[in-house]
């Protein structure tokens, strides 16, 4: 298989294997008008198996959607072809409107204008509680 290096734009590096599509949905990337790859499965010596996302476009990313959904990936930012800044990836304190709480009595359900907010409860469970009732996201 032969994936083309990209001149200008990002690799999300170090997915968990199986999150790369969801990370792709969260994320947007089906909207984007140009190249983006998805790799999965890849063999890792670190992991055993990643995810790999490239876009072959300089965007902005929401760095809360990755370290919700995959804490331990890395963002390549790539510039004329060099790799010029690696960041590693912490879950966020808080979630706006990443995820939709479940919760059908949940006042997020009927006021359309409050955004959904979730707040980190427990860390090491990587456990997210809707601030406004408490129920915990799926």
């Amino acid at each position: 298989m032969n994936i083309d290096s990209i001149n200008n734009g990002i690799v999300i590096d170090h997915i968990s294997a199986g999150n790369g599509m969801k990370l792709y949905d969260l994320l947007g990337l089906g909207e984007l008008d140009c190249s983006v790859a998805i790799i999965k499965n890849v063999v890792s010596h670190k992991m055993g198996r990643k995810d790999i996302i490239k876009v072959d476009a300089d965007i902005p990313v929401d760095l809360d959607v990755i370290g919700f959904v995959d804490p331990g990936a890395t963002i390549n930012i790539i510039k004329d072809g060099v790799l010029v800044e690696k960041r590693n990836i912490e879950m966020p304190e808080r979630l706006v409107n990443v995820i939709k709480c479940k919760n059908p009595r949940c006042i997020t359900s009927c006021e359309q204008e409050i955004e959904h907010i979730f707040k980190l409860t427990d860390r090491e469970h990587k456990v997210y509680r809707c601030i406004y009732c408490e129920t915990k996201a799926n």
